[in-house]
């Protein structure tokens, strides 16, 4: 089965395509799915440990090492091909290329390269060959690797524009910042404000765009994590907050060692954008530290002038656990238009969410949520079940299993 596997390795041309599959390998695909999804647990689980070996450092230094000890990451990645697959022979199933967005996203911002791609490939199609056996011919192989091959190009073809935009040759995504200030907003989440010290290095962000910030262990490996960025509380700066995760390696280092005049290294914003439209009411959701997005795009609407209606929800465990808090009453007390700023505390996330099923929703709002995932899913459901349109709910998450969405 070796030379299946070698006669799949080149990459086709990674330009824009239509992401159809061809007519030989659509029936294939149809009738393998089932058994490619029985045996996921098994590919994973090779497919990493094979990655792994081909380039140790894509462990060390890229993966999330703690999404890896805890299984999330073997789950999301190993399950994206055979999830695009299902895409792929659905009819009416959405545009894959936006589907495919928050992932490309997310790639932007660690500097992913198609090489990257060659890696994942081969230890993938190795990884399946070893799980599946004679059941790969080479019909099946070249089916499969058809499917991989329009995920990864419709990957790459977003990933090269966003390079493009951010004004960055592919991969180099990385610039150094300095802390130029930190602050406790509630009891362990830290909001750190930096910026650079060459004028117009920094970019524009946009509300609902996120950074990664890159971390350098004393043993000189790395760990990368991503936050949402707002405009910081001085010109030209930007600002991130970080809450302390029991276990984590990222945000633990970031509050416990790093201070005001250290050096902080981040990607390029990158996310979709959330689309503020004209004249339509506006309803910010957030949960935990999910409320630096409502600053965002609160900031926004302030610096505009803007005077359509505007919610703020947040919900909370307790009081003292709302970060950002005094910056909304800030921002809203500035806010030239009609406001109402709306809380729910409580232990069980769904009994606080279940309370503003209120019919104080504005159908025509657009909805922005950010916060923990069943959050977002349990109030997207809530909107929903108030009228607003689907279509209206905007959200982003980091998670890895996340990248096609809500239902």
């Amino acid at each position: 089965m070796s030379d299946i596997v070698a006669s799949s390795v080149d990459a086709p041309d990674s330009t824009p395509s239509a992401s159809i599959l061809s007519a030989a390998s659509r029936p294939i695909i149809e009738a393998t799915l089932p058994v490619v999804g029985e045996h996921l647990g098994d590919i994973s689980r090779i497919f990493y440990r094979q990655l792994f070996d081909n380039l140790p450092s894509l462990e060390s230094d890229l993966f999330n090492r703690t999404n890896q000890a805890n299984g999330e990451q073997q789950k999301a990645l190993a399950g994206a091909v055979a999830a695009f697959a299902t895409l792929l022979v659905t009819e009416d199933a959405p545009p894959v290329d936006e589907v495919m967005s928050r992932i490309a996203a997310k790639h932007a911002s660690l500097g992913i390269l198609q090489v990257h791609y060659d890696l994942v490939h081969t230890a993938l199609f190795a990884a399946i060959v070893d799980v599946l056996g004679d059941a790969v011919t080479p019909e099946v192989a070249a089916a499969w690797d058809e499917v991989y091959w329009l995920m990864a190009n419709s990957l790459m073809a977003q990933e090269a524009v966003l390079y493009e935009a951010a004004g960055v040759s592919a991969g180099h995504v990385w610039q150094p910042m300095t802390v130029l200030g930190k602050r406790e907003v509630a009891p362990g989440v830290w909001t750190f404000t930096f910026g650079d010290t060459q004028p117009g290095a920094m970019m524009n962000c946009v509300p609902g765009q996120y950074v990664s910030v890159s971390v350098v262990f004393p043993d000189d490996t790395r760990q990368i994590r991503q936050y949402t960025v707002v405009w910081g509380e001085w010109q030209d700066t930007w600002e991130i907050t970080v809450e302390a995760v029991r276990g984590g390696l990222v945000s633990n280092r970031l509050i416990d060692d790093v201070g005001v005049g250290d050096p902080l290294v981040v990607s390029i914003p990158v996310g979709d954008p959330y689309p503020i439209r004209e004249g339509n009411p506006v309803v910010l959701g957030s949960s935990g530290i999910g409320s630096a997005v409502s600053v965002g795009l609160l900031q926004r609407l302030v610096s505009h002038g803007d005077i359509r209606p505007v919610r703020v929800i947040h919900v909370d465990r307790r009081p003292e656990l709302f970060a950002h808090g005094d910056k909304l009453d800030e921002l809203l007390s500035v806010y030239r238009g009609p406001s109402s700023f709306h809380t729910e505390y409580a232990d069980d996330i769904e009994h606080a969410v279940s309370r503003l099923r209120d019919g104080k929703w504005d159908r025509a709002a657009d909805v922005y949520l950010c916060g923990s995932p069943n959050f977002m899913r349990k109030m997207r459901r809530v909107a929903v079940r108030e009228g607003v349109a689907p279509t209206n709910i905007h959200y982003e998450v980091f998670a890895p299993d996340s990248w096609l969405g809500f239902d």
